[in-house]
């Protein structure tokens, strides 16, 4: 598992609380909300660049979670109690408590927008009252003595200058809420292109990447799948298996940085090459591979080991003057010999039959 409050505190991808930062790290390890627990929290989230940050992040990396023996080892002092464990009405995963609502930032949207208009239709409201009362005054000073017309020209001019102030005022208030709701906007963008569990791209920002090849561009796509998947999560459960997905995730976007790595959906993920040509891809992808099934990994809670965990891969070279369907079906071909070849490994689609290219 890897060790996500710590990096959310360190880089600040995530602004959320300390406090509430200690009680997903408690809730992840299965820790009792007790004032020990909660001090060790605190010590290693406090100081994401510390020692015991560090030693924390080692012991977790690879889909596992502290034990007790860990949190002693490392000076805290272990509780025995029970574990705090996500309710059954809750997410595996616990999702940003700063992620904007869809719905809600839409109505947010309009309620700003209708606002705005509101605004501008009294700003013109406003306008038109000054011309009608300078016009008034105006020709009521035509009648009136000088030392009249002088002090209806300061009440005009003072009620004018109130008036004013007050539009400015609105204006700003207004403005400023649009800006802020402008920025809100940006974060749901980029959040509706984001995967939420393993924080890479989704299938819709794959989908927009493709659809946005240029004729000319060496392009590649690889679908990678992870080997036996179900019987992670019939043997260890859903949480392990999504801290698997997340650490095939990374391992992925790590060795193959540079490109758009992408969870398509379940246990498949996609990488986009562009700018590179086939044998570089193959060897990025077989170093990505390589580097996943090196790993053992196992929980410390338990000291039971979930092993080695596989994927395999179907690459194939890609046109952006063919559908997007016949590419992805020429590397999930690739992908399923893969599979029936024994796992583990990467297949190249044949590239016969398939030079769109302009």
């Amino acid at each position: 598992m890897e060790f996500i409050a710590a990096r959310q505190v360190q880089d600040g991808s995530t602004p959320l609380g300390l406090f509430e930062r200690i009680g997903l790290f408690l809730a992840e390890h299965h820790l009792s909300p007790e004032p020990a627990h909660y001090s060790f929290s605190y010590h290693v989230l406090s100081d994401p660049d510390g020692d015991l940050a560090r030693a924390v992040t080692a012991l977790t990396e690879g889909g596992v979670r502290l034990s007790r023996a860990d949190i002693v080892s490392l000076g805290g002092e272990a509780i025995t109690g029970p574990a705090v464990e996500w309710g059954p009405d809750l997410p595996r995963v616990a999702p940003p408590v700063d992620q904007p609502d869809p719905v809600a930032l839409i109505a947010k949207t309009q309620e700003q927008v209708d606002g705005f208009a509101d605004t501008v239709r009294a700003i013109h409201v406003e306008t038109s009252g000054f011309g009608r009362d300078i016009a008034a005054s105006a020709a009521a000073m035509r009648h009136d003595t000088l030392g009249e017309g002088i002090d209806e020209i300061a009440r005009l001019t003072g009620a004018m200058l109130e008036r004013v102030r007050q539009v400015e005022a609105r204006l700003e208030a207004a403005t400023r809420e649009t800006e802020e709701l402008r920025l809100a906007l940006d974060v749901a963008r980029g959040n509706a292109r984001r995967d939420p569990l393993t924080d890479l791209a989704n299938r819709r920002a794959f989908d927009e990447a493709y659809a946005a090849l240029t004729p000319g561009t060496s392009a590649m796509i690889a679908l990678c799948d992870v080997d036996h998947f179900k019987r992670v999560n019939d043997d260890f459960g859903h949480a392990v298996g999504d801290r698997v997905l997340k650490t095939i995730g990374q391992r992925l976007a790590s060795e193959c940085e540079g490109h758009l790595v992408a969870r398509l959906g379940g246990e498949e993920f996609g990488v986009l090459f562009v700018g590179v040509e086939l044998d570089q891809a193959h060897l990025l992808v077989e170093r990505a591979r390589s580097s996943i099934a090196s790993r053992r990994l196992r929980l410390r809670s338990t000291d039971a080991f979930i092993g080695a965990v596989t994927i395999s891969a179907g690459l194939a070279r890609v046109f952006a003057a063919e559908r997007q369907e016949a590419g992805m079906a020429r590397a999930d071909a690739a992908l399923y010999a893969a599979k029936r070849g024994g796992r583990n490994r990467v297949e190249i689609a044949p590239e016969t039959g398939a030079k769109h290219q302009i």
